[in-house]
């Protein structure tokens, strides 16, 4: 036991170290008045000076989990300049993937959208004569009412055929739809495709900046952008408006579908709150048998 606690403290020292050398070369020129770089601490940054790297208060904590961190960018600048730290929520960033759920959200997301329109005709809607194409008996050959009959090729029509419109749309519980959201917040957090800024506020509406911000900072060729309010800074939204592969989303839109089919997310400091209370909140919430009830197959 004893090994272990020392390995455990000799650990937990050395990735304080790092953390503390990585802090104090990443925020020079921050204002930041003093940096505490012993073993077993952690940069101390005045708030007054920089209110972002006060750390936030996390409800619902699990008893036996660490919240996880982040960096907190600005836009300001096409170079990255980290501004602050602050913690992330481990039941919403921190929680084992759930690939099958992940794929069942986008093959829900998709089927919404799908309707197909293939439509084959009954007996009923085809042209042509309603006669008898022979006499009933004395000939020797089959027996037919008519000649839309599905039994002839041509002329007939589709016994079972496909109906128009089919809509593929299935009802997915909120419980899936929060396990999905969870997981791959989860995966770009670990991917290191997830980045978090103080805002969306940029200097100018020249798209040529936010294209060489996005080739500075390596996030990839498609970004997604994420705020809490539906009208976004005029600046960000000019510049964005002819980039195909840069897109400005609300908050409440934030879906799985989107999240894979960008490479990079980019949340505000706002919208990781509206993120984590939205979600924590339907993971706690008490009337779990009341909504749950109408996704039950057996009703």
């Amino acid at each position: 036991m004893m090994n272990l606690r020392i390995l455990n403290r000799l650990r937990g020292s050395v990735v304080n170290v790092l953390r503390a050398s990585r802090f104090s070369s990443s925020v020079e020129g921050t204002g930041a008045k003093e940096i505490n770089t012993e073993p077993n601490s952690r940069p101390i940054i005045d708030p007054d000076v920089n209110p972002l790297m006060k750390t936030r208060e996390l409800k619902l904590l699990p008893k036996f989990s660490e919240p996880r961190q982040a960096w907190i960018e600005t836009l300001n600048c096409i170079d990255d300049k980290i501004i602050g730290l602050t913690t992330l929520h481990p039941e919403v960033f921190g929680v084992g993937p759930r690939i099958d759920m992940i794929h069942l959200n986008v093959k829900w997301q998709r089927n919404i959208r799908y309707v197909s329109f293939a439509h084959a005709k009954t007996r009923h809607e085809m042209p042509g004569t309603r006669r008898k194409p022979r006499p009933q008996k004395g000939l020797g050959m089959s027996r037919h009412g008519d000649l839309r009959s599905p039994l002839f090729t041509k002329t007939g029509g589709v016994a079972h055929g496909p109906r128009s419109p089919t809509p593929h749309f299935f009802v997915l519980s909120i419980w899936e739809r929060i396990i999905g959201l969870t997981s791959t917040l989860s995966i770009k957090h670990a991917q290191d495709d997830l980045h978090i800024v103080d805002s969306l506020d940029i200097p100018t509406e020249n798209k040529g900046y936010i294209q060489d911000l996005v080739e500075a900072r390596k996030w990839g060729p498609s970004v997604l952008m994420v705020d809490v309010p539906d009208l976004m800074p005029r600046n960000i939204t000019v510049a964005t408006d002819e980039i195909k592969h840069i897109n400005l989303m609300p908050v409440y839109g934030l879906n799985v579908y989107s999240m894979l089919k960008h490479d990079t997310l980019i949340l505000t400091v706002d919208a990781v709150k509206r993120i984590e209370e939205k979600i924590l909140y339907q993971l706690n919430r008490i009337d779990k048998e009341k909504v749950c009830g109408k996704f039950e197959i057996d009703q």
